[in-house]
């Protein structure tokens, strides 16, 4: 199927809530919430997506999160992407499983990493973090460790960190230029870090 032909049976098939546009490989729906299962079985039934690729998530910051899921049509050819926009406060969607089976590793992951819950999973269990870890890593406001231990913007060479109120020289002569305070690294509280 061509995108065209796609946009047009997405047009025909799906609420026009589901908004459908032309990308690089195929289509991209973005999908409410409440019309995830429908749209991906419209993928399946309609568009021929027999083949799960992957499932994952973005963390879109103040915008919440967005889940975004590829599907691939073994008979036609086409690729199809659907993303759905949830709020930061309630992370949810009902679980793919149903429609496409291998979803369930990749839900595991993607709730285990963001904190996006899928509703009606059949075993949303840890998969990769230790037991008792505390947090999404993949969040944007999750505080790294390594950027904590590390001096940011991070320093080249190990015994190359300037001293405390080092000018920096002025190509050509001139008055020295005073250094800039340095920031933190991004979402890291103060007070975090070695001592």
């Amino acid at each position: 199927m061509a995108p065209e032909e796609i946009i047009a049976a997405v047009g025909d098939g799906l609420p026009p809530e589901v908004r459908c546009e032309a990308d690089h490989l195929g289509v991209m729906l973005r999908v409410p919430p409440g019309h995830w299962l429908a749209a991906l079985a419209f993928a399946r039934e309609r568009l021929g997506c027999d083949f799960f690729d992957w499932l994952t998530a973005v963390d879109e910051a103040d915008e919440g999160f967005s889940v975004v899921m590829h599907v691939y049509s073994l008979a036609g050819r086409h690729h199809v992407l659907l993303a759905a926009a949830l709020p930061r406060s309630s992370p949810r969607l009902p679980t793919a499983t149903g429609i496409y089976r291998g979803a369930a590793w990749h839900e595991r992951e993607t709730h285990e990493m963001f904190g996006i819950g899928f509703d009606g999973h059949p075993h949303l269990a840890p998969l990769l973090l230790p037991d008792g870890f505390e947090g999404h890593p993949l969040r944007k406001d999750f505080v790294l460790a390594a950027r904590v231990a590390k001096e940011w913007p991070g320093v080249k060479e190990p015994g190359g960190r300037p001293e405390p109120g080092a000018d920096r020289p002025v190509p050509g002569g001139g008055r020295p230029v005073p250094r800039a305070r340095r920031r933190g690294p991004p979402h890291v509280p103060d007070g975090w870090g070695p001592s």
